[in-house]
C-alpha cells in the first residue's frame, strides 16, 4: 500500500480536513513540554492524505477550580464552532475524539510564520503607527514595560471572538500568523465560564465602538443561538445550557453596546506569563 500523502493544510475543504482529523489514524510522534495540559503532536492519516496535528487527551487535563473536571477538550472544540459561525475561520479546524489515550480535542497543526510580529515590549510608547498599547508587563523584578499588540483586523476580530466565547486565557503564544497571511489562534481551553473570565492580550480597542463587520457577525451569531438553530444545537453537545444561555447574552450585550469590552477591574486583565 502507498503511503498517505502529506498535504498542505490550505488544499482541502474544512469538511474535507475534519474527516481527516475525526476518522483518521493518530500517530503520536512527540508532546508539546512547555503546555500546562497534555499536549501530544502527532501525524493523522486516512485514505491517501496524513497531516500534522495536535492531540489533547482529557486524561491529561489539569483539573481547575472554576471548570469543571474533563470538559476543556469540549470547550476547545465548541471554540472553533463559534469561530466558523463567525466566517472569520480563526480557529484550525478541531474535533472531539478517541486516540490512543482515551477522548480528547484533535485539531490541525498550524506552522506559525516566525518572521511576523504581532507584539511587542516597549520602553516607553507605542512604538509609532499600526500599534495599540496594552498596559505594563514586569519584564525582570525591578522593571516593566509597555505591551502592544499590532493594530490588525485580524485581531480585532479575534478580540471580538475571545469576548464572545468568554476566553480566559488569550496569550501572546496562542497567535499564530500563517505564511499565507491568515491568522489562526489556539488554545481555548478555559472558554465559556458562565462568570466574566475575560483575560486577553488584546484590549488595545477596549471602549472603542465596534466596527460594522463585527456588529453585523454578532447579529448572525444571535440567529444562530436561538434555541433550535444550528449552532445552539451544536453546543449543546459540548457545554453546558448555562454557558450556552451566557453566550448569548454576551452577544446581545457586545450588540446593545455597541464597544468593544473594559477590563472589569475584579483580577487581572492580562494573563500571566503574557507570552
Amino acid at each position: 500500500m502507498p503511503a498517505p500523502e502529506r498535504i498542505p493544510p490550505g488544499s482541502l475543504t474544512a469538511v474535507e480536513l475534519l474527516d481527516l482529523l475525526a476518522k483518521g489514524e493518530l500517530t503520536v510522534r512527540g508532546q508539546v513540554r512547555e503546555a500546562s495540559n497534555a499536549v501530544l503532536f502527532c501525524s493523522v492519516a486516512y485514505e491517501d492524505q496524513e497531516a500534522d496535528c495536535v492531540y489533547k487527551p482529557v486524561a491529561g487535563e489539569r483539573p481547575l477550580w472554576d471548570f469543571p473536571d474533563g470538559t476543556l477538550a469540549q470547550r476547545e472544540v465548541a471554540a472553533y464552532e463559534v469561530s466558523e459561525a463567525t466566517g472569520w475561520g480563526l480557529v484550525p479546524p478541531t474535533v472531539l475524539r478517541d486516540g490512543p489515550f482515551g477522548q480528547g480535542m484533535v485539531q490541525l497543526w498550524i506552522e506559525g510564520d516566525p518572521s511576523v510580529s504581532l507584539l511587542a515590549l516597549v520602553e516607553d510608547e507605542v512604538p509609532g503607527e499600526g500599534w495599540k498599547a496594552v498596559g505594563l508587563a514586569q519584564v525582570g523584578e525591578d522593571r516593566t514595560a509597555l505591551l502592544v499588540h499590532a493594530d490588525d483586523v485580524r485581531l480585532r476580530r479575534l478580540a471580538v471572538l475571545d469576548a464572545v466565547i468568554n476566553n480566559g486565557d488569550r496569550k501572546g503564544g496562542h497567535l499564530l500568523p500563517a505564511p499565507d497571511g491568515r491568522l489562526y489562534a489556539i488554545d481555548h481551553g478555559v472558554t465559556f465560564n458562565v462568570d466574566d473570565k475575560l483575560r486577553t492580550l488584546l484590549w488595545g480597542w477596549a471602549g472603542e465602538p465596534l466596527p460594522e463587520e463585527a456588529l453585523e457577525v454578532l447579529a448572525r451569531l444571535a440567529a444562530s443561538l436561538a434555541p433550535g438553530a444550528p449552532l445552539a444545537t451544536r453546543l449543546a453537545e459540548l457545554i453546558t445550557p448555562d454557558e450556552i444561555a451566557a453566550v448569548r447574552s454576551r452577544v446581545a450585550a457586545l450588540r446593545a453596546s455597541g464597544h468593544h469590552p473594559e477590563p472589569s477591574g475584579q483580577w487581572p486583565a492580562i494573563p500571566w506569563p503574557p507570552v
